[in-house]
């Protein structure tokens, strides 16, 4: 059986990790630290560690300051808090003048669950994505998560780090795992068709390409673990091998991994193309598997989706 574990955990084992290694590293949190598992950082290096309260506008920019001083500054709260309440302050206080703040943003996405709508965060990559100066990092299990947060302490400027609250399957062995953020990480080759895929949609995007592969269909996977800067070169490389795309995120299909993959399919190399994520509603309150078939994000919904790709390509 395959091992699951949540993004969110090995996110605060990651700061834990970098607080060991390097004490220029804070953690700011927004009064959730036993959520976002920044609560063992905070026991370890409760010097390195500031509870702002329900303030998340100030955590934003007490980090600003922070990081000016020369702190690697990782703020936390949940995704729709992290990106939608404190736009402003990450803007003008932390894009424009490209501080090293670190978002981690947990809870992301409908598997958020009964918390609701007003707790799931779809638009957040969006809204990461376009603002200048924004690396973007959605991490697609645990292994990958800690690798994102490792290599954002290193990266010169602000980072969006995307982690989820629902156990996810382990899809990447440590070991031999070897993450370079903006480069996509091909983990089944196919000649039919490729899915293009972010955090947990990967894990689905691999299901559906065994399920088509008994069907006769090769279909090619790929983690899109960066969604800002993209990589480019491996979109059309994946859309010049197969000709046919789909793109699969727990996000709206608007502003993020779709968005970006069908803008750099239009300017560098067409072909037919679907977005398979939430289409422009917000959530409800539920457990989190029936939101993933109720909203089209499973594994039989890839299916379906490829079929119709190869349709539209003549296959």
């Amino acid at each position: 059986m395959t091992k699951k574990i949540a993004t969110r955990e090995a996110y605060g084992a990651a700061l834990v990790e970098l607080g060991q290694k390097n004490p220029a590293v804070v953690v700011l949190d927004a009064d959730l630290s036993k959520s976002t598992k920044t609560y063992d950082f905070s026991q370890k290096f409760s010097n390195r560690f500031f509870n702002i309260g329900i303030a998340e506008q100030n955590m934003m920019g007490t980090a600003a300051g922070l990081a000016a001083a020369g702190k690697i500054a990782f703020t936390s709260t949940f995704a729709v808090f992290a990106t939608g309440r404190v736009y402003d302050q990450i803007r003008n206080s932390i894009a424009y003048p490209r501080l090293n703040v670190k978002i981690g943003a947990t809870h992301a996405g409908l598997t958020v669950g009964e918390d609701g709508a007003s707790h799931q965060s779809v638009e957040d990559i969006a809204l990461m994505r376009c603002l200048p100066n924004m690396t973007v990092l959605v991490p697609a299990d645990s292994v990958e998560a800690r690798a994102a947060v490792l290599a954002a302490a290193d990266i010169d400027g602000p980072v969006y780090i995307r982690l989820g609250r629902s156990e996810v399957p382990v899809l990447h062995d440590e070991a031999n795992f070897n993450f370079v953020p903006g480069k996509a990480i091909t983990l089944r080759e196919g000649k039919d068709a490729a899915i293009i895929a972010c955090g947990i949609m990967v894990s689905a995007a691999l299901e559906a390409a065994e399920q088509l592969a008994n069907q006769g269909v090769s279909v090619q996977v790929l983690d899109m673990h960066t969604i800002k800067p993209l990589d480019v070169e491996a979109v059309v490389e994946a859309a010049r091998a197969t000709g046919a795309v789909v793109t699969a995120e727990e996000h709206s299909i608007y502003g993020g991994l779709g968005g970006a993959v069908a803008e750099a399919l239009v300017e560098n190399y067409p072909v037919p193309m679907r977005r398979v994520g939430v289409r422009d509603t917000f959530g409800e309150s539920g457990k989190p598997q029936e939101l993933l078939e109720k909203y089209g994000l499973t594994a039989s919904d890839l299916v379906r989706v490829v079929y119709e790709v190869l349709k539209r390509k003549g296959k």
